[in-house]
């Protein structure tokens, strides 16, 4: 249609959203689903959250705030970085958006050009090319492999920048595969970015706090201090604190980039909720026990459904450090028929035969940039998912 923009047509409706809403309408024609495509914690936002925001309404925090942020949330911000990544930024290198998704895309319309090139390993999550391209960049994605944990090597890195390359795109622990990368490996991969001053480093951190049994999280300018100046370290508090629907991210960065970013965001968005600011303010600063006991649910239902899913016929499933997604691979299962006589010769296939069989809506990895795998949220009660995992077992044990 002529009277659209070019920018639209670089980019693709969001494979998860639209999982989502498939299996949305299916509930709503009558049918029975289980659906485990959304990144979102069945929590309740808790209590002491819910009582700033009610709290902040009752004082009349409900006009704009500051493009960047209000000054508290800001103050939070920094103050967190310092105490759990031993990150030192000022109030003016921090900026507040309307989630993570709105950091990410401010940051990349910011500093894109025609021809920049994004290195992003794949799997990856699914926003991140669209987010680049209608910036008018060029993702320039790298495979990796169930053998490396699904994480970028410094080899594979080094390879891939170029003298157009303007950003590495880093998201650990990772949607979708829960891979996290340790520190040896980051340093492995700042030691290659050393050598190549002209790229700069973007994390998406947003699953910081949901990493598993001994592993330490840390973000690449913790590990190499000398990156600081050229890092963006993106954050936010909806899937650590269950506040997806409040739509608070953040980021700290180098003074100009933060100030770019504000410039856009003022004729674009300007300032995120009040309300939800200080929701978050609260968040960051307030007792921090829910994410301790969230996280430890969410490791026994990642043990549960590894288990389960690497029972099943034809799967493997490798064990997450982090997030709350598993990423097993259908390898096996190409090339066999439903009992109704429908072939699997994709991913996509396995996906669509195990929604219309058994009602279970999951999201295949070609989604992701990579497969042939699917995407599993286990962030949902337990008795839900031990339920999916025996009709996906019922499932593969059904292909001939």
């Amino acid at each position: 249609m002529p009277f659209l923009s070019t920018a639209l047509s670089r980019i693709q409706p969001s494979a998860t959203i639209a999982a989502t809403q498939k299996a949305r309408d299916l509930r709503a024609a009558g049918r029975t689903i289980i659906s485990l495509t959304v990144g979102e914690p069945d929590f309740d936002t808790p209590e002491n959250i819910k009582q700033a925001a009610i709290a902040a309404i009752e004082r009349g925090e409900t006009k704009y705030t500051p493009v960047s942020g209000i000054a508290p949330l800001k103050d939070a911000i920094v103050a967190k970085f310092k105490r759990e990544n031993g990150l030192d930024y000022s109030a003016g290198q921090v900026i507040v958006g309307t989630g993570a998704k709105h950091i990410l895309f401010n940051a990349f319309l910011a500093t894109i050009n025609p021809g920049d090139e994004v290195i992003v390993p794949a799997p990856y999550w699914v926003s991140y090319p669209d987010l680049v391209a209608i910036a008018g960049g060029e993702t320039v994605r790298v495979p990796t492999s169930d053998k490396d944990g699904f994480k970028l090597t410094a080899e594979a890195l080094n390879r891939a920048i170029t003298p157009k390359t303007k950003w590495l795109l880093l998201n650990s622990p990772s949607n979708p595969s829960g891979a996290a990368y340790t520190r040896a490996e980051l340093k492995a991969l700042t030691d290659v970015l050393l050598r190549h001053p002209h790229v700069w480093v973007m994390t998406d951190d947003i699953y910081e706090h949901l990493v598993y049994g001994d592993f330490e999280f840390t973000t690449p300018a913790q590990v190499e201090p000398a990156l600081l100046d050229r890092t963006l370290t993106i954050n936010g508090v909806s899937k650590s604190y269950a506040m997806t629907g409040w739509r608070i991210g953040y980021a700290a960065g180098p003074t100009t980039l933060i100030k770019a970013m504000d410039t856009l965001q003022g004729q674009q968005t300007s300032g995120a909720c009040s309300v939800a600011q200080w929701a978050a303010v609260e968040a960051l600063n307030g007792p921090q026990t829910f994410i301790g006991e969230s996280r430890k649910i969410f490791e026994g239902r990642r043990d549960l459904v590894v288990s389960m899913l690497n029972q099943a016929r034809y799967l493997q499933c490798p064990t997450p450090e982090g997030a709350f997604y598993v990423f097993p691979s259908v390898k096996e299962a190409l090339g066999r028929q439903t009992p109704q006589g429908k072939r699997i010769e994709t991913d996509a296939d396995f996906v669509d035969a195990l929604l219309e069989t058994e009602g279970v809506a999951v999201v295949p990895g070609t989604a992701f940039g990579q497969g042939p795998n699917f995407r599993l949220s286990y962030a949902t009660a337990t008795p839900v998912l031990e339920e999916a995992c025996d009709l996906i077992q019922r499932f593969c044990a059904s292909l001939r």
